[in-house]
């Protein structure tokens, strides 16, 4: 009974936060700027996050959300209320970090697991030879990711690394649900097989 109310509540709260989500949107739509900005309090380090991981650098991620925010305010207009805005807005993000994927403009330097917001992995060994071995497993697993095709890191990030259902990522994506289960499965198996490659490397030393 104690957990079917929790999960009762839980479920009021969440309905409230969706409508009073909803009232935002359609305030800053009106033009209402104090709306937005807390549109973008509560998408900012979400949005980071993804964007994060298909951008090389966080100083580039910074740039990619802040872009992304200033095309979703001056895209409220045409914002259809029968959609998530939270989808909508993650569709401009990935499409942004594609755009400058495409033009080229990936740094020099590869960045690890570290500089992605809300994703550190916690050290509770102590010993120094087992955190370098942690570390060491960081970046195979970043350089994994990395070294994937973008539309199958995209995949990978949005449901397995951020969360998302099927569905949401699907959404963002602008694919059928289908077709986003065979992306993943496909960037699944590459990461899989990259990994693999780097546990021999490892061994050999």
């Amino acid at each position: 009974m104690a957990r079917r109310d929790k999960l009762y509540r839980e479920g009021i709260v969440a309905h409230r936060q969706i409508e009073d989500e909803s009232e935002l949107v359609r305030r800053a739509r009106t033009g209402d700027r104090s709306a937005f900005d807390e549109l973008v309090h509560r998408h900012a380090d979400g949005l980071y996050r993804v964007v994060a991981h298909l951008c090389c650098g966080p100083h580039e991620a910074e740039e990619v959300t802040q872009e992304t925010f200033l095309r979703a305010w001056r895209g409220l207009p045409g914002f259809r209320e029968d959609a998530k805005f939270f989808t909508w807005l993650y569709r401009i993000g990935v499409n942004e970090a594609r755009r400058r994927n495409d033009r080229g403009r990936r740094a020099e330097t590869v960045t690890s697991l570290d500089d992605h917001r809300g994703h550190e992995l916690s050290d509770s060994r102590p010993r120094p030879e087992a955190r370098a071995e942690q570390e060491e497993l960081r970046r195979d697993l970043q350089r994994a990711i990395d070294g994937l095709l973008v539309h199958h890191r995209t995949a990978l990030v949005l449901r397995d690394i951020e969360g998302l259902s099927t569905a949401q990522a699907a959404a963002v994506l602008g694919v059928r649900e289908a077709a986003f289960k065979s992306r993943l499965h496909r960037a699944r198996m590459a990461l899989r097989s990259a990994l693999a490659q780097h546990a021999p490397e490892r061994a050999a030393r």
